[in-house]
Protein backbone atom coordinates (compact mmCIF):
# COMPACT_ATOMS: atom_id res chain seq x y z
CA UNK A 1 0.00 0.00 0.00
CA UNK A 2 1.30 3.41 -0.90
CA UNK A 3 1.28 5.98 1.89
CA UNK A 4 -0.36 9.33 1.10
CA UNK A 5 2.09 12.03 0.13
CA UNK A 6 2.70 14.55 2.87
CA UNK A 7 2.11 18.16 1.95
CA UNK A 8 5.22 20.20 1.34
CA UNK A 9 5.88 22.88 3.98
CA UNK A 10 5.81 25.46 1.21
CA UNK A 11 2.48 24.33 -0.22
CA UNK A 12 -0.69 26.03 1.08
CA UNK A 13 -3.09 23.76 2.90
CA UNK A 14 -6.40 23.03 1.15
CA UNK A 15 -8.92 25.79 1.71
CA UNK A 16 -6.31 28.32 2.80
CA UNK A 17 -4.93 31.40 1.09
CA UNK A 18 -5.03 35.17 1.47
CA UNK A 19 -8.79 35.29 0.77
CA UNK A 20 -9.80 32.17 2.70
CA UNK A 21 -12.97 32.70 4.72
CA UNK A 22 -14.04 35.81 2.81
CA UNK A 23 -17.50 34.42 2.06
CA UNK A 24 -18.09 33.56 5.71
CA UNK A 25 -16.95 37.01 6.81
CA UNK A 26 -19.27 38.66 4.25
CA UNK A 27 -22.21 36.81 5.78
CA UNK A 28 -21.00 37.82 9.24
CA UNK A 29 -20.71 41.49 8.25
CA UNK A 30 -24.20 41.44 6.74
CA UNK A 31 -25.48 39.85 9.92
CA UNK A 32 -23.88 42.51 12.13
CA UNK A 33 -25.16 45.33 9.92
CA UNK A 34 -28.62 43.89 9.29
CA UNK A 35 -30.16 47.05 10.78
CA UNK A 36 -27.49 49.66 10.11
CA UNK A 37 -27.15 49.07 6.37
CA UNK A 38 -30.88 49.04 5.51
CA UNK A 39 -31.32 52.26 7.48
CA UNK A 40 -28.49 53.95 5.57
CA UNK A 41 -29.69 52.74 2.19
CA UNK A 42 -33.34 53.56 2.77
CA UNK A 43 -32.51 56.99 4.17
CA UNK A 44 -30.43 57.89 1.11
CA UNK A 45 -33.04 56.44 -1.24
CA UNK A 46 -35.99 58.17 0.41
CA UNK A 47 -34.06 61.44 0.64
CA UNK A 48 -33.38 61.32 -3.09
CA UNK A 49 -36.88 60.34 -4.16
CA UNK A 50 -38.67 62.74 -1.82
CA UNK A 51 -36.46 65.64 -2.91
CA UNK A 52 -37.04 64.87 -6.59
CA UNK A 53 -40.78 64.66 -5.92
CA UNK A 54 -40.62 68.05 -4.22
CA UNK A 55 -39.04 69.49 -7.35
CA UNK A 56 -42.02 68.40 -9.42
CA UNK A 57 -44.40 69.97 -6.90
CA UNK A 58 -42.53 73.17 -6.08
CA UNK A 59 -41.18 74.01 -9.55
CA UNK A 60 -44.09 72.92 -11.75
CA UNK A 61 -44.15 76.38 -13.32
CA UNK A 62 -41.43 76.89 -16.01
CA UNK A 63 -40.95 80.44 -14.72
CA UNK A 64 -40.09 79.08 -11.27
CA UNK A 65 -37.48 76.75 -12.78
CA UNK A 66 -36.04 79.57 -14.85
CA UNK A 67 -35.86 81.78 -11.76
CA UNK A 68 -34.04 79.22 -9.63
CA UNK A 69 -31.69 78.43 -12.53
CA UNK A 70 -30.78 82.10 -12.89
CA UNK A 71 -30.08 82.41 -9.17
CA UNK A 72 -28.03 79.21 -8.97
CA UNK A 73 -25.90 80.45 -11.84
CA UNK A 74 -24.03 82.73 -9.44
CA UNK A 75 -20.66 81.55 -8.08
CA UNK A 76 -22.18 80.88 -4.65
CA UNK A 77 -25.02 78.90 -6.20
CA UNK A 78 -22.69 76.83 -8.35
CA UNK A 79 -20.47 76.09 -5.35
CA UNK A 80 -23.46 74.67 -3.49
CA UNK A 81 -24.81 72.68 -6.41
CA UNK A 82 -22.76 71.77 -9.46
CA UNK A 83 -21.52 72.72 -12.92
CA UNK A 84 -23.29 75.32 -15.04
CA UNK A 85 -24.05 72.85 -17.88
CA UNK A 86 -27.15 71.62 -16.02
CA UNK A 87 -28.72 75.09 -16.15
CA UNK A 88 -29.09 75.18 -19.95
CA UNK A 89 -32.37 73.24 -19.88
CA UNK A 90 -33.47 73.08 -16.26
CA UNK A 91 -35.86 70.15 -16.35
CA UNK A 92 -36.80 68.27 -13.20
CA UNK A 93 -34.12 65.71 -14.03
CA UNK A 94 -31.48 68.39 -14.54
CA UNK A 95 -32.46 69.86 -11.18
CA UNK A 96 -32.01 66.45 -9.54
CA UNK A 97 -28.58 65.95 -11.06
CA UNK A 98 -27.48 69.51 -10.39
CA UNK A 99 -28.65 69.84 -6.80
CA UNK A 100 -28.50 66.26 -5.50
CA UNK A 101 -25.35 64.66 -6.86
CA UNK A 102 -22.86 66.84 -5.01
CA UNK A 103 -24.59 66.46 -1.63
CA UNK A 104 -25.80 62.87 -1.80
CA UNK A 105 -22.48 61.47 -3.00
CA UNK A 106 -20.92 62.92 0.14
CA UNK A 107 -23.42 60.93 2.20
CA UNK A 108 -22.81 57.74 0.23
CA UNK A 109 -19.13 58.32 0.87
CA UNK A 110 -19.82 58.59 4.61
CA UNK A 111 -21.74 55.31 4.53
CA UNK A 112 -18.97 53.54 2.64
CA UNK A 113 -16.15 54.82 4.83
CA UNK A 114 -17.93 53.74 8.01
CA UNK A 115 -18.54 50.26 6.58
CA UNK A 116 -14.85 49.78 5.85
CA UNK A 117 -13.44 51.13 9.11
CA UNK A 118 -16.06 49.34 11.22
CA UNK A 119 -15.21 45.93 9.75
CA UNK A 120 -11.43 46.32 9.40
CA UNK A 121 -9.70 48.74 11.73
CA UNK A 122 -12.32 48.53 14.49
CA UNK A 123 -12.07 44.73 14.41
CA UNK A 124 -8.32 45.00 14.98
CA UNK A 125 -8.58 47.70 17.62
CA UNK A 126 -10.97 45.58 19.69
CA UNK A 127 -8.77 42.45 19.21
CA UNK A 128 -11.53 40.52 17.46
CA UNK A 129 -9.58 40.32 14.20
CA UNK A 130 -6.68 38.52 15.86
CA UNK A 131 -9.05 35.93 17.29
CA UNK A 132 -10.78 35.39 13.94
CA UNK A 133 -7.46 35.14 12.08
CA UNK A 134 -6.33 32.36 14.39
CA UNK A 135 -8.79 30.19 12.44
CA UNK A 136 -8.64 29.41 8.71
CA UNK A 137 -9.02 33.02 7.59
CA UNK A 138 -6.73 34.65 5.07
CA UNK A 139 -4.77 37.82 5.58
CA UNK A 140 -6.92 39.77 3.10
CA UNK A 141 -10.27 38.27 4.11
CA UNK A 142 -11.37 41.07 6.45
CA UNK A 143 -10.63 43.84 3.96
CA UNK A 144 -12.10 41.87 1.05
CA UNK A 145 -15.29 41.19 3.00
CA UNK A 146 -15.67 44.83 4.03
CA UNK A 147 -15.10 46.07 0.48
CA UNK A 148 -17.55 43.48 -0.88
CA UNK A 149 -20.28 44.60 1.50
CA UNK A 150 -19.59 48.27 0.69
CA UNK A 151 -19.92 47.51 -3.03
CA UNK A 152 -23.14 45.55 -2.46
CA UNK A 153 -24.60 48.37 -0.36
CA UNK A 154 -23.81 50.98 -3.00
CA UNK A 155 -25.20 48.83 -5.82
CA UNK A 156 -28.38 48.20 -3.83
CA UNK A 157 -28.74 51.96 -3.35
CA UNK A 158 -28.12 52.51 -7.08
CA UNK A 159 -30.83 50.01 -7.99
CA UNK A 160 -33.37 51.55 -5.63
CA UNK A 161 -32.63 55.07 -6.87
CA UNK A 162 -32.85 53.98 -10.51
CA UNK A 163 -36.22 52.30 -9.96
CA UNK A 164 -37.61 55.06 -7.74
CA UNK A 165 -36.66 57.95 -10.03
CA UNK A 166 -37.44 55.95 -13.16
CA UNK A 167 -41.10 55.89 -12.14
CA UNK A 168 -41.16 59.69 -12.14
CA UNK A 169 -41.39 61.88 -15.23
CA UNK A 170 -38.23 63.89 -14.69
CA UNK A 171 -36.93 64.23 -18.24
CA UNK A 172 -37.58 62.93 -21.79
CA UNK A 173 -35.05 60.10 -21.35
CA UNK A 174 -35.85 59.55 -17.71
CA UNK A 175 -35.01 55.84 -17.40
CA UNK A 176 -31.42 56.22 -18.63
CA UNK A 177 -30.87 59.31 -16.50
CA UNK A 178 -32.25 57.61 -13.40
CA UNK A 179 -30.01 54.58 -13.86
CA UNK A 180 -26.99 56.81 -14.45
CA UNK A 181 -27.78 58.88 -11.35
CA UNK A 182 -27.98 55.74 -9.22
CA UNK A 183 -24.73 54.38 -10.63
CA UNK A 184 -23.06 57.74 -10.01
CA UNK A 185 -24.01 57.44 -6.34
CA UNK A 186 -22.57 53.92 -6.25
CA UNK A 187 -19.39 54.82 -8.14
CA UNK A 188 -18.45 57.65 -5.77
CA UNK A 189 -19.36 55.56 -2.73
CA UNK A 190 -17.11 52.73 -3.91
CA UNK A 191 -14.26 55.17 -4.54
CA UNK A 192 -14.39 56.46 -0.96
CA UNK A 193 -14.72 52.90 0.38
CA UNK A 194 -11.44 52.15 -1.41
CA UNK A 195 -9.88 55.29 0.04
CA UNK A 196 -10.88 54.04 3.50
CA UNK A 197 -9.16 50.73 2.66
CA UNK A 198 -5.92 52.73 2.51
CA UNK A 199 -6.46 54.91 5.58
CA UNK A 200 -7.32 51.79 7.59
CA UNK A 201 -3.77 50.59 6.99
CA UNK A 202 -2.08 53.86 7.89
CA UNK A 203 -3.31 54.46 11.43
CA UNK A 204 -3.82 52.06 14.31
CA UNK A 205 -7.07 53.67 15.44
CA UNK A 206 -10.58 53.59 14.01
CA UNK A 207 -11.13 57.29 14.64
CA UNK A 208 -7.96 58.18 12.76
CA UNK A 209 -8.80 55.94 9.80
CA UNK A 210 -12.35 57.30 9.57
CA UNK A 211 -11.21 60.89 10.07
CA UNK A 212 -8.59 60.69 7.32
CA UNK A 213 -11.04 59.16 4.85
CA UNK A 214 -13.72 61.73 5.71
CA UNK A 215 -11.13 64.47 5.24
CA UNK A 216 -10.56 63.15 1.69
CA UNK A 217 -14.32 63.40 1.10
CA UNK A 218 -14.23 66.99 2.34
CA UNK A 219 -11.29 67.80 0.09
CA UNK A 220 -13.08 66.26 -2.90
CA UNK A 221 -16.14 68.41 -2.20
CA UNK A 222 -14.08 71.58 -1.79
CA UNK A 223 -12.21 70.95 -5.06
CA UNK A 224 -15.50 70.38 -6.85
CA UNK A 225 -17.08 73.49 -5.36
CA UNK A 226 -14.05 75.68 -6.11
CA UNK A 227 -13.85 74.44 -9.69
CA UNK A 228 -17.55 74.99 -10.40
CA UNK A 229 -17.73 78.38 -8.67
CA UNK A 230 -14.56 79.76 -10.20
CA UNK A 231 -15.05 78.32 -13.65
CA UNK A 232 -11.79 76.34 -13.30
CA UNK A 233 -12.85 72.95 -14.61
CA UNK A 234 -9.43 71.45 -13.89
CA UNK A 235 -10.11 71.60 -10.14
CA UNK A 236 -13.44 69.81 -10.53
CA UNK A 237 -11.75 67.08 -12.57
CA UNK A 238 -9.51 66.36 -9.57
CA UNK A 239 -12.54 65.22 -7.56
CA UNK A 240 -14.55 61.98 -7.87
CA UNK A 241 -17.61 64.04 -6.98
CA UNK A 242 -16.83 66.29 -9.93
CA UNK A 243 -16.56 63.21 -12.18
CA UNK A 244 -20.00 62.03 -11.09
CA UNK A 245 -21.52 65.45 -11.74
CA UNK A 246 -19.97 65.57 -15.19
CA UNK A 247 -22.03 62.61 -16.27
CA UNK A 248 -24.68 65.35 -16.76
CA UNK A 249 -27.52 63.02 -15.89
CA UNK A 250 -30.81 63.78 -17.63
CA UNK A 251 -28.94 66.31 -19.81
CA UNK A 252 -26.25 64.50 -21.80
CA UNK A 253 -26.18 61.15 -19.93
CA UNK A 254 -22.44 60.65 -20.30
CA UNK A 255 -21.36 57.29 -18.89
CA UNK A 256 -17.60 57.42 -19.34
CA UNK A 257 -16.77 59.60 -16.27
CA UNK A 258 -17.84 56.64 -14.13
CA UNK A 259 -14.96 54.67 -15.64
CA UNK A 260 -12.62 57.13 -13.91
CA UNK A 261 -14.31 56.29 -10.61
CA UNK A 262 -13.94 52.58 -11.31
CA UNK A 263 -10.25 52.94 -12.17
CA UNK A 264 -9.52 54.98 -9.05
CA UNK A 265 -11.46 52.53 -6.87
CA UNK A 266 -9.48 49.57 -8.21
CA UNK A 267 -6.20 51.44 -7.72
CA UNK A 268 -7.01 52.46 -4.14
CA UNK A 269 -8.36 49.03 -3.19
CA UNK A 270 -5.28 47.33 -4.61
CA UNK A 271 -3.07 49.74 -2.70
CA UNK A 272 -4.96 48.89 0.48
CA UNK A 273 -4.35 45.17 0.00
CA UNK A 274 -0.65 45.75 -0.71
CA UNK A 275 -0.21 47.96 2.35
CA UNK A 276 -2.05 45.51 4.61
CA UNK A 277 0.79 42.97 4.34
CA UNK A 278 3.39 45.55 5.32
CA UNK A 279 2.18 45.93 8.89
CA UNK A 280 1.32 43.80 11.88
CA UNK A 281 -2.23 43.01 12.92
CA UNK A 282 -3.45 45.77 15.22
CA UNK A 283 -0.71 48.19 14.14
CA UNK A 284 -0.63 50.90 11.51
CA UNK A 285 1.95 51.89 8.92
CA UNK A 286 2.38 55.19 10.68
CA UNK A 287 4.23 54.57 13.90
CA UNK A 288 2.40 55.73 16.98
CA UNK A 289 4.08 58.84 18.31
CA UNK A 290 5.46 58.22 21.79
CA UNK A 291 3.73 60.27 24.41
CA UNK A 292 5.28 62.38 27.08
CA UNK A 293 6.65 60.35 30.01
CA UNK A 294 4.82 62.78 32.28
CA UNK A 295 1.12 63.34 31.50
CA UNK A 296 -0.21 66.84 31.40
CA UNK A 297 -2.37 67.99 34.26
CA UNK A 298 -5.46 67.89 32.02
CA UNK A 299 -5.00 64.22 31.14
CA UNK A 300 -5.02 63.24 34.80
CA UNK A 301 -8.56 64.58 35.14
CA UNK A 302 -11.68 62.94 33.67
CA UNK A 303 -12.80 66.02 31.75
CA UNK A 304 -9.39 66.65 30.20
CA UNK A 305 -9.04 63.01 29.21
CA UNK A 306 -12.52 62.96 27.66
CA UNK A 307 -11.76 66.14 25.72
CA UNK A 308 -8.59 64.51 24.38
CA UNK A 309 -10.64 61.56 23.10
CA UNK A 310 -13.25 63.82 21.48
CA UNK A 311 -11.01 66.52 20.04
CA UNK A 312 -10.77 65.16 16.47
CA UNK A 313 -14.53 64.69 16.18
CA UNK A 314 -15.14 68.10 17.71
CA UNK A 315 -12.73 69.81 15.33
CA UNK A 316 -14.22 68.05 12.31
CA UNK A 317 -17.80 68.98 13.14
CA UNK A 318 -16.78 72.53 14.01
CA UNK A 319 -15.06 73.04 10.66
CA UNK A 320 -17.92 71.36 8.81
CA UNK A 321 -20.65 73.45 10.50
CA UNK A 322 -18.72 76.66 9.87
CA UNK A 323 -18.28 75.87 6.15
CA UNK A 324 -21.92 74.81 5.89
CA UNK A 325 -22.97 78.12 7.44
CA UNK A 326 -20.74 80.03 5.04
CA UNK A 327 -22.26 78.25 2.04
CA UNK A 328 -25.83 79.03 3.08
CA UNK A 329 -24.96 82.55 4.16
CA UNK A 330 -23.34 83.32 0.80
CA UNK A 331 -26.73 83.07 -0.95
CA UNK A 332 -28.70 84.87 1.77
CA UNK A 333 -28.66 88.12 -0.18
CA UNK A 334 -30.16 86.34 -3.20
CA UNK A 335 -32.86 84.50 -1.24
CA UNK A 336 -35.65 86.83 -2.31
CA UNK A 337 -34.89 86.54 -6.04
CA UNK A 338 -34.22 82.82 -5.78
CA UNK A 339 -37.45 81.89 -4.01
CA UNK A 340 -39.98 84.51 -5.07
CA UNK A 341 -41.60 82.40 -7.81
CA UNK A 342 -41.73 79.13 -5.85
CA UNK A 343 -45.16 78.90 -4.26
CA UNK A 344 -44.42 75.90 -2.05
CA UNK A 345 -41.32 77.42 -0.49
CA UNK A 346 -43.05 80.78 -0.12
CA UNK A 347 -45.77 79.03 1.86
CA UNK A 348 -43.16 77.32 4.04
CA UNK A 349 -41.46 80.66 4.64
CA UNK A 350 -44.78 82.26 5.57
CA UNK A 351 -45.32 79.50 8.13
CA UNK A 352 -41.87 80.21 9.50
CA UNK A 353 -42.58 83.93 9.82
CA UNK A 354 -40.23 86.85 9.39
CA UNK A 355 -40.35 90.34 7.99
CA UNK A 356 -38.15 89.48 4.99
CA UNK A 357 -37.48 86.41 2.89
CA UNK A 358 -33.86 86.45 4.04
CA UNK A 359 -34.92 86.21 7.70
CA UNK A 360 -37.33 83.35 7.03
CA UNK A 361 -34.77 81.51 4.91
CA UNK A 362 -32.11 81.97 7.58
CA UNK A 363 -34.50 80.52 10.18
CA UNK A 364 -34.97 77.37 8.09
CA UNK A 365 -31.24 77.04 7.49
CA UNK A 366 -30.41 77.35 11.19
CA UNK A 367 -32.74 74.40 11.84
CA UNK A 368 -30.52 72.35 9.52
CA UNK A 369 -27.39 73.55 11.35
CA UNK A 370 -28.98 72.60 14.67
CA UNK A 371 -29.80 69.12 13.38
CA UNK A 372 -26.22 68.59 12.21
CA UNK A 373 -24.97 69.80 15.59
CA UNK A 374 -27.31 67.30 17.26
CA UNK A 375 -25.64 64.55 15.22
CA UNK A 376 -22.37 65.51 16.91
CA UNK A 377 -24.08 65.56 20.30
CA UNK A 378 -25.46 62.03 19.88
CA UNK A 379 -22.09 60.76 18.65
CA UNK A 380 -20.25 62.31 21.60
CA UNK A 381 -22.87 61.31 24.18
CA UNK A 382 -22.69 57.67 23.03
CA UNK A 383 -18.90 57.57 23.24
CA UNK A 384 -19.09 56.06 26.76
CA UNK A 385 -20.99 53.14 25.23
CA UNK A 386 -18.18 52.61 22.71
CA UNK A 387 -15.61 52.69 25.49
CA UNK A 388 -17.64 50.15 27.44
CA UNK A 389 -17.97 47.85 24.43
CA UNK A 390 -14.22 48.02 23.85
CA UNK A 391 -13.54 46.93 27.42
CA UNK A 392 -11.59 50.03 28.41
CA UNK A 393 -13.95 51.27 31.13
CA UNK A 394 -13.38 48.58 33.72
CA UNK A 395 -9.69 49.40 34.18
CA UNK A 396 -10.49 53.10 34.63
CA UNK A 397 -13.22 52.51 37.17
CA UNK A 398 -10.98 50.12 39.09
CA UNK A 399 -9.15 53.24 40.28
CA UNK A 400 -10.66 55.95 42.44
CA UNK A 401 -12.64 57.33 39.49
CA UNK A 402 -16.38 57.19 40.07
CA UNK A 403 -18.86 56.17 37.40
CA UNK A 404 -20.63 59.53 37.57
CA UNK A 405 -17.44 61.53 37.03
CA UNK A 406 -16.33 59.31 34.15
CA UNK A 407 -19.61 59.31 32.22
CA UNK A 408 -20.33 62.91 33.22
CA UNK A 409 -17.06 64.07 31.67
CA UNK A 410 -18.07 62.67 28.28
CA UNK A 411 -21.52 64.19 28.56
CA UNK A 412 -20.01 67.56 29.50
CA UNK A 413 -17.89 67.49 26.34
CA UNK A 414 -21.01 66.61 24.34
CA UNK A 415 -22.95 69.53 25.85
CA UNK A 416 -20.25 72.18 25.57
CA UNK A 417 -18.90 70.85 22.28
CA UNK A 418 -22.37 70.74 20.72
CA UNK A 419 -22.96 74.34 21.72
CA UNK A 420 -19.56 75.33 20.31
CA UNK A 421 -20.11 73.74 16.90
CA UNK A 422 -23.57 75.29 16.78
CA UNK A 423 -22.06 78.72 17.38
CA UNK A 424 -19.49 78.10 14.65
CA UNK A 425 -22.32 77.34 12.24
CA UNK A 426 -24.09 80.53 13.31
CA UNK A 427 -20.88 82.48 12.89
CA UNK A 428 -20.40 81.10 9.39
CA UNK A 429 -23.88 81.98 8.18
CA UNK A 430 -23.71 85.33 9.95
CA UNK A 431 -20.39 86.42 8.45
CA UNK A 432 -21.22 85.18 4.94
CA UNK A 433 -24.76 86.54 5.18
CA UNK A 434 -23.49 89.95 6.23
CA UNK A 435 -21.11 89.97 3.27
CA UNK A 436 -23.91 88.87 0.93
CA UNK A 437 -26.52 91.39 2.11
CA UNK A 438 -24.30 94.21 3.35
CA UNK A 439 -26.01 94.08 6.75
CA UNK A 440 -23.40 93.69 9.51
CA UNK A 441 -26.15 93.30 12.09
CA UNK A 442 -26.76 89.76 10.81
CA UNK A 443 -23.65 88.47 12.59
CA UNK A 444 -24.84 88.92 16.20
CA UNK A 445 -28.45 88.20 15.20
CA UNK A 446 -27.69 84.85 13.58
CA UNK A 447 -25.23 83.93 16.33
CA UNK A 448 -28.00 84.44 18.86
CA UNK A 449 -30.46 82.51 16.68
CA UNK A 450 -28.08 79.56 16.56
CA UNK A 451 -27.38 79.70 20.29
CA UNK A 452 -31.12 79.47 21.00
CA UNK A 453 -31.01 75.83 19.87
CA UNK A 454 -28.46 74.88 22.55
CA UNK A 455 -31.11 73.70 25.08
CA UNK A 456 -32.58 71.43 22.38
CA UNK A 457 -29.12 69.90 21.93
CA UNK A 458 -28.86 69.37 25.67
CA UNK A 459 -32.18 67.50 25.65
CA UNK A 460 -30.82 65.32 22.83
CA UNK A 461 -27.76 64.53 24.94
CA UNK A 462 -30.07 63.74 27.86
CA UNK A 463 -32.01 61.19 25.79
CA UNK A 464 -28.73 59.50 24.81
CA UNK A 465 -27.63 59.50 28.47
CA UNK A 466 -30.88 57.84 29.61
CA UNK A 467 -30.57 55.13 26.99
CA UNK A 468 -26.92 54.52 27.86
CA UNK A 469 -27.63 54.44 31.57
CA UNK A 470 -30.74 52.27 31.64
CA UNK A 471 -30.99 50.52 28.25
CA UNK A 472 -27.41 50.33 26.93
CA UNK A 473 -28.25 47.81 24.21
CA UNK A 474 -30.81 50.27 22.83
CA UNK A 475 -28.43 53.26 22.87
CA UNK A 476 -28.56 53.57 19.08
CA UNK A 477 -32.21 54.62 19.39
CA UNK A 478 -30.89 58.08 20.33
CA UNK A 479 -30.37 58.68 16.61
CA UNK A 480 -34.14 58.94 16.24
CA UNK A 481 -34.03 62.41 17.81
CA UNK A 482 -31.94 64.22 15.14
CA UNK A 483 -33.55 62.28 12.30
CA UNK A 484 -37.05 63.16 13.49
CA UNK A 485 -36.02 66.79 14.01
CA UNK A 486 -34.82 67.04 10.41
CA UNK A 487 -37.88 65.34 8.93
CA UNK A 488 -40.43 67.44 10.83
CA UNK A 489 -38.47 70.67 11.37
CA UNK A 490 -37.15 71.14 7.83
CA UNK A 491 -38.81 68.75 5.38
CA UNK A 492 -42.11 69.05 7.26
CA UNK A 493 -42.32 72.76 6.50
CA UNK A 494 -41.81 72.09 2.81
CA UNK A 495 -44.24 69.18 2.75
CA UNK A 496 -46.88 70.83 4.90
CA UNK A 497 -46.75 68.52 7.93
CA UNK A 498 -49.07 69.47 10.83
CA UNK A 499 -47.44 71.75 13.38
CA UNK A 500 -47.91 69.25 16.20
CA UNK A 501 -45.47 66.84 14.54
CA UNK A 502 -42.69 69.41 14.81
CA UNK A 503 -43.68 70.21 18.41
CA UNK A 504 -42.76 66.65 19.46
CA UNK A 505 -39.11 67.39 18.71
CA UNK A 506 -36.93 69.42 21.10
CA UNK A 507 -35.74 71.42 18.08
CA UNK A 508 -39.38 72.23 17.28
CA UNK A 509 -39.81 73.93 20.67
CA UNK A 510 -37.25 76.61 19.87
CA UNK A 511 -38.54 79.95 18.46
CA UNK A 512 -37.81 80.46 14.76
CA UNK A 513 -35.19 83.15 15.25
CA UNK A 514 -34.48 85.58 13.64
CA UNK A 515 -37.87 85.41 11.87
CA UNK A 516 -39.86 85.18 15.12
CA UNK A 517 -39.46 86.90 18.46
CA UNK A 518 -37.62 85.36 21.39
CA UNK A 519 -39.60 83.37 23.95
CA UNK A 520 -37.75 82.37 27.12
CA UNK A 521 -40.29 79.90 28.49
CA UNK A 522 -39.43 77.01 26.12
CA UNK A 523 -35.72 77.70 26.70
CA UNK A 524 -36.12 77.30 30.46
CA UNK A 525 -38.33 74.23 30.10
CA UNK A 526 -35.91 72.53 27.69
CA UNK A 527 -32.99 73.26 30.02
CA UNK A 528 -34.81 71.78 33.01
CA UNK A 529 -35.84 68.71 31.00
CA UNK A 530 -32.24 68.25 29.84
CA UNK A 531 -30.95 68.48 33.42
CA UNK A 532 -33.49 65.89 34.58
CA UNK A 533 -32.66 63.49 31.75
CA UNK A 534 -28.92 63.78 32.34
CA UNK A 535 -29.29 63.15 36.05
CA UNK A 536 -31.61 60.20 35.44
CA UNK A 537 -29.21 58.72 32.88
CA UNK A 538 -26.19 59.00 35.20
CA UNK A 539 -28.18 57.38 37.99
CA UNK A 540 -29.02 54.46 35.71
CA UNK A 541 -25.37 53.97 34.80
CA UNK A 542 -24.40 54.09 38.46
CA UNK A 543 -26.86 51.31 39.28
CA UNK A 544 -26.35 48.86 36.42
CA UNK A 545 -23.60 46.33 35.79
CA UNK A 546 -20.86 46.99 33.28
CA UNK A 547 -20.77 44.88 30.14
CA UNK A 548 -17.24 43.54 30.37
CA UNK A 549 -15.18 41.41 28.01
Amino acid sequence: MTAPRAASPTEPLPGTGPLAGTGTLIRFVLRRDRVRLPVWILALFLGTVSTARNYTALYADPEARASIAATLGSPAGLAMTGPRRYLADYTFGAMAGHQLLGFMTVLTGFMSVLIITRHTRDEEETNRAELVRSTVVGRHAHLAAALSVAVLANLALALLVAVGLGRMDLAPDGAAGSLLLGLAYAAVGIVFASVAAITAQVTAHTRGASGAALAVIGLAYVLRAAGDAGGTAALSWLSPIGWAQRTYVYVDNRWWPLLLCLALAVLCAGTGFVLSVRRDVGAGLRATRPGSPVPSAALTRPLGFALRLHRSLLAGFGAGLFLMGVMYGSILGQADDMLKNIDGIQEALRRTGGATTAESFASMVIVVLAVVASVYVVTAALRPRSEENAGRVESLLATGLSRTRWAGSHLAVALVGGTAVLLLGGLGIGVAGAASTGDAGLVPGLLGAALAYAPALWVTAGVAAVLFGWLPRASSAAWIVPVYAFVTGYLGKLLGFPEWTNALSPVGQVPNLPAAGMSWTPMVVLTLVAAGLLRFGLEGFRRRDLETR
